[in-house]
């Protein structure tokens, strides 16, 4: 066997939480009748044989009644309580057929019924159980103890055991529950690196692609302008790289302000113009932020995609909600380019996104021709903002 297996042996069994007792912890329990079998073998018990036989055969039944208790499935089944029935009719015929040693029976008995019976049946069983140990002590008038402590003995023996079997099939269920639920919580921060990921880089690569065909088309002409978009890419490039550093910290906090801000440079080396139009009180920073990457994934389409002359951000908010429109008048995404909530893997995200926010996003062609992309989230009231053009 290798270092390495060996090591991760040792870290799985080190890191191992302990479960809920099983059923061999309750076998010890059964030392209860070496009484009995005391009784047995010093020849005090009248047709030993039949002692014998009962005191084998109550220990079987024992046996097989607490290792189904430990399984959902066979606890639940009719055979359990057939067995369950067998034993107590067994427990009953050995306590008043020989008394003395033969009554601590009936705590293994209620032992028993607590691993297999739940709920009122349990408390309803206990009680009669209990009452049933106590009136045989009294009959028999051999008893090796108190009536009342047997009685006792026999209802707190089937409810302690039911009781911690119950709480330890609860901690095992939260248990996985957690382990569930940390795993979702992975698959969430997957997704969302991947959404983020993809808007990163769709739109950096965009404008990249968007400002190399400038320079090539106007190098010819004028070279140090085509050296300025250049130097536009380089800088798009640098600001590309801090973001995906900061998406992968998980700590990049978009905005909308500067994403609307950098829409219109981007727009304009596409050869479209960007109107902006704002109205209502700012919304808040998370509404603020979502908005932001709204506005990243359009421009994006919009540069990629539609081939627009025109772009129009509009955005309008009330105290309540704020809604984000963006129209180009491109002719959208072509067939093998789909976008849009149905197609679009940046556009579906971001409703996904969207929607766990309390806001929704729908992108389509508009009614006048063109592609409109809408959102709409939840806002809180702020300070007022006016109309700018950022063409």
């Amino acid at each position: 066997m290798s270092r390495k297996t060996l090591k991760t042996k040792k870290t799985k069994k080190r890191n191992r939480r302990p479960g809920p007792p099983g059923p061999y912890a309750l076998l010890p329990v059964l030392l209860m009748g070496l009484g009995a079998f005391s009784n047995l073998l010093q020849g005090e018990t009248s047709n030993p044989w039949v002692g014998g036989l009962g005191l084998l055969a109550f220990n079987s039944l024992y046996i097989s009644v607490v290792f189904r208790g430990f399984d959902r499935r066979k606890r639940e089944s009719v055979t359990s309580y057939v067995l369950l029935a067998a034993m107590g009719a067994l427990t009953f015929g050995l306590a008043m057929g020989y008394g003395g040693n033969w009554l601590l029976f009936f705590p293994l008995f209620s032992l028993a019924c607590g691993t297999i019976l739940r709920g009122r049946r349990l408390g309803v069983g206990l009680i009669v159980l209990a009452g049933c140990a106590c009136a045989v002590a009294v009959w028999r008038g051999d008893h090796v103890s108190e009536p009342w402590t047997i009685g006792y003995g026999t209802f707190i023996s089937g409810g302690v055991t039911a009781a911690i079997l119950t709480l330890s099939e609860t901690v095992m269920e939260l248990r996985a529950t957690r382990e569930e639920l940390a795993r979702s919580a992975v698959e969430q921060e997957r997704l969302r690196f991947s959404r983020d990921l993809h808007d990163l880089l769709g739109h950096t690569l965009s404008v990249v692609v968007v400002k190399s065909e400038a320079a090539r088309r106007i190098a010819p002409l004028d070279i140090d302008a085509a050296l300025a978009q250049v130097s536009d890419i380089e800088s798009v490039g640098r600001q590309a790289l801090t973001e995906i550093r900061e998406a992968v910290t998980g700590y990049r906090e978009g905005s909308l302000a500067t994403e609307l801000d950098r829409a219109g440079p981007v727009l304009s080396a596409a050869g479209i113009e960007a109107v902006v139009h704002r109205s209502g009180p700012p919304p808040d920073p998370e509404t603020d932020t979502l908005l932001g990457w709204v506005v990243r994934e359009a421009v994006t389409n919009a540069v990629r995609h539609s081939g627009a002359t025109r772009c129009v951000f509009e955005l309008g908010s009330t105290p309540d909600r704020v809604r984000l429109t963006v129209t180009d008048d491109g002719a959208g995404p072509g067939p093998d380019q789909p976008a849009g909530t149905a197609g679009g893997t940046g556009l579906r995200g971001l409703a996904e996104r969207l929607a766990a926010a309390g806001g929704s996003l729908e992108s389509g062609p508009g009614p006048d021709g063109g592609f409109v992309v809408t959102a709409e989230l939840p806002a809180w009231p702020g300070d007022g903002a006016g109309g700018r053009n950022c063409g």
